[in-house]
């Protein structure tokens, strides 16, 4: 372990957690986090502080599209209480950084911005209200330019400008399968649709903020809200000129991430600031600017047409998709894999012809977020179930059950699925549940639009639809992704206790639990501390594809069982013979042959045992370039949503009446959290069917503040249902399956379908709005 350096902490340092109570896998303990944050007494990193620090700022392009001539700084760095005023030229090594291959997204602006919001110049100042005064004297001379919005063109018409000089398309994936054109021409019944969902926004509340603390040895403490520590600091280091060994990074209090952190924002900012002036830097986005410092989810465009036989089983499908990847790379080759690889969902369809793409633009840039590609494509996929089975004149339940997947089944990449899959059970359970009650049309609050009801109910309408999502966890298309645990047991106070160190973020997911959960079963401790995630343990990857239960939590039970070894050779050694049949419960140490051996704290003594391991998924393959097949995913995990809307067909107004989800997790591991986990994904595919969109016109951002960006609140999330499932996966941790991601897909086609059911309408793209149900727009 690296030895700190003596640098002074903030106040209010991300600390060791002792979790309170008891619970091994399994069990629902409560997060230790979770009082702390209900209280309003949790740090989270806009909270951090230390003496003597300053303030930064960012000064951001107004225009989505223009030509830098000039950046006149001599006014603002003239400020009193103003230390610096950077711009690119004062970035010390590479000008730019990005998630993935190639590196485009410039620390500071050069020559060119591509969007609204991107970063220009720094300031720091000795309060945050001089560096924004500072930041309003410098002058940027533009030569502005039309911005490049159209992405069907930027997908397929080569005489397109390009954002980027590299292109226009980030990356196309084919996949094909059978010979659609032939089973065209065989199919009883041809339907096709053209589908669309807009920009949601991650709208985790913690805006992005951090503290940057210059280190003795030339190097930088970086404090900071992030979601994949190891991943930050290969594009942060050769930015600053600096090897990776001098930063030092540490998670501080996440407030929601969903795949927002994934790209950076202020780090480079911050550490550049505190290195050019030799003091502590804060940055602290405000909730607008916050909504320019992040990525949002893609856009979509999608054609769809599917054939079947009159019964309903499906024959082919022909499917485009095209992906708004904004200004930068960031994630979207990832976007556009996963959008191929599930485009025609759980179904088994022996004919396909998938073109998925993702483009520039100068929109603002996109990258993760829950769902990753595949949640567009259920919107449309599942929309096309209904088509089909209207045309077949069989129920939408049915249609579902007909095609549904199985063990064995090959999905479109061809990948085979090997652990049980009961789909079909699963369509059939969530048909089954009770209905909730009929509309009661004398109570007001209990119509949509609630008290601005200007109606008493006469255009109310209830309806029913259903969803089915499929979602692949952890990484994909042959990346070997892991993770890495250290455990430590030792006496304290007389009582042995475990410790857990990992880099893994915890954002609010809840995995801080499960690894004392897994500690808890796997050393039989009750005490268990987790320490903070840093960068002086190795990499947990991302928290991200609902992948840090199995994969963080698989390198800390396989931690755990190394330090169960070298106890029970203590035993052994302590014994003075061998003993096989060892197990670790309740403090003690026991035999199944001979019962309790010793307790554990006699066998440790003074001895602190500590090992490190880390933890691979399975291997997968990439996508054929041509045909798109392989088995590119670890997992894959199946939800199925049954929604009941009431809609207002007047005023255009919808009542998210009840949600029931269906879910297979593979194994609970804690339900409560399980349960939240559900919700949540469920909350969030409400807010995209119903009311979430970055609104942009020509580039610019119409609506950026939670005064117009609406998100559902507790009055909009309806009662649910919960049916789990577990149909373990023999290859993971438990037997596990990720859980927060598909039930954020499949609610969202349910909710749309339930609208129809109601209304009759087509309604082809998410948001539905107001108008797309009362016919003013």
């Amino acid at each position: 372990m690296t030895t700190p350096l003596q640098t002074p902490k903030p106040s209010r340092t991300p600390g060791e957690i002792v979790a309170p109570g008891q619970g091994g896998v399994g069990d629902s303990p409560l997060r230790p986090d979770g009082s702390l944050k209900v209280k309003g007494e949790f740090a989270f990193s806009s909270d951090l502080s230390i003496d003597g620090m300053l303030w930064g700022a960012t000064l951001r392009s107004p225009h989505p599209r223009a030509r830098i001539l000039s950046v006149q700084i001599g006014e603002a760095l003239a400020t009193a209480g103003v230390e610096a005023v950077l711009t690119h030229e004062d970035v010390p090594g590479r000008k730019c950084f990005g998630m993935s291959s190639p590196q485009d997204q410039p620390v500071l602006a050069f020559e060119e911005v591509r969007y609204q919001g991107e970063p220009i110049a720094l300031v720091a100042a000795d309060h945050p209200e001089t560096a924004r005064r500072a930041m309003e004297k410098i002058v940027v001379d533009y030569e502005v330019l039309e911005p490049l919005v159209d992405v069907r063109r930027a997908a397929l018409d080569p005489s397109y400008p390009k954002v980027q000089e590299l292109g226009g398309l980030v990356r196309h994936q084919p996949v094909r399968v059978g010979d659609v054109a032939s089973a065209r021409a065989a199919a009883d019944v041809v339907v096709s649709g053209e589908f669309a969902t807009g920009s949601q926004d991650p709208a985790f509340l913690g805006p992005e903020s951090g503290l940057a603390i210059p280190n003795e040895d030339g190097g930088v403490d970086l404090y900071v809200a992030t979601q994949w520590i190891h991943k930050d600091l290969e594009q942060i280091a050769p930015c600053l000129d600096l090897p990776q060994e001098k930063i030092r990074m540490t998670l501080a209090g996440v407030g929601g991430a969903f795949g927002g952190r994934e790209d950076l924002s202020m780090e480079i900012h911050a550490a550049m600031l505190a290195l050019h002036t030799g003091k502590p830097v804060k940055i602290v986005y405000s909730r607008y600017e916050s909504f320019f410092g992040h990525v949002h989810r893609h856009p979509a465009q999608m054609r769809y047409e599917y054939g079947a036989t009159r019964e309903g089983k499906l024959l082919f499908a022909d499917t485009e998709l095209i992906f708004d990847g904004g200004a930068y790379t960031s994630a979207t080759q990832g976007i556009v894999g996963t959008a191929a690889s599930l485009a025609v969902g759980p179904y088994v369809i022996p004919n396909i012809e998938i073109d998925s793409y993702g483009v520039y633009t100068n929109n603002p840039p996109c990258g993760a977020m829950r769902g990753f590609g595949a949640l567009q494509a259920c919107f449309a996929y599942e929309s096309m179930m209904d088509k089909v089975a209207e045309a077949c004149g069989i129920s939408r339940v049915e249609v579902r059950r007909i095609n549904a997947i199985k063990q064995g089944s090959a999905l479109a990449t061809g990948q085979v699925i090997e652990a049980a899959t009961p789909l079909a059970e699963m369509i059939t359970r969530a048909e089954a549940l009770p209905m909730p009650a009929p509309p009661d049309t004398t109570d007001m609050w209990s119509l949509p639009g609630c008290a601005s009801q200007t109606t008493h109910g006469e255009g109310v309408v209830r309806g029913v639809g259903y969803g089915v999502g499929i979602k692949n966890f952890c990484s994909s298309e042959s990346r070997d992704d892991y993770s890495t645990a250290r455990v430590r047991l030792e006496v304290i106070g007389g009582e042995a206790t475990a410790l857990v160190h990992t880099a893994a973020a915890e954002v609010g997911q809840g995995l801080v639990t499960l690894q004392t959960q897994i500690a808890r079963t796997e050393l039989g401790v009750t005490r268990v501390t987790i320490h903070p995630a840093d960068n002086r343990v190795g990499s947990a990857g991302s928290t991200s594809a609902s992948r840090q239960s199995y994969i963080t939590g698989g390198a800390v039970k396989a931690a755990c069982e190394a330090v169960r070894d070298v106890v029970f050779a203590l035993t052994r050694i302590h014994l003075g013979r061998v003993v096989e049949d060892l197990s670790l419960v309740g403090g003690k140490i026991e035999s199944a042959s001979e019962g309790t051996i010793a307790a554990l704290e006699d066998v440790l003594g003074d001895r602190v045992i500590e090992q490190t391991r880390e933890f691979h998924h399975r291997a997968t393959s990439g996508m054929d370039p041509a045909t798109g097949q392989g088995a590119v995913h670890t997992q894959h995990g199946l939800c199925v949503h049954r929604a009941v809307v009431d809609v207002d067909v007047e005023l255009g107004l919808v009542k998210v009446v009840e949600m029931a989800a269906v879910q297979d997790v593979g194994k609970v591991l804690n339900r409560l959290a399980l349960e939240g986990q559900i919700h949540g994904g469920s909350a969030q595919g409400l807010g995209l069917a119903v009311m979430e969109e970055i609104v942009i016109k020509d580039g610019l951002v119409q609506n950026p503040s939670f005064a117009d960006y609406l998100i559902p609140t507790i009055v909009d999330m309806p009662p649910m249902r919960l049916e789990i499932v577990e149909s373990p996966d023999p290859l993971a941790p438990y037997g596990l399956r990720g859980a927060g991601e598909p039930p954020t897909l499949s609610s969202i086609p349910a909710i749309v379908a339930a609208i129809r059911d109601a209304t009759g309408l087509e309604l082809p793209r998410v948001p539905v709005r107001p108008e797309h149900i009362a016919g003013c727009g």
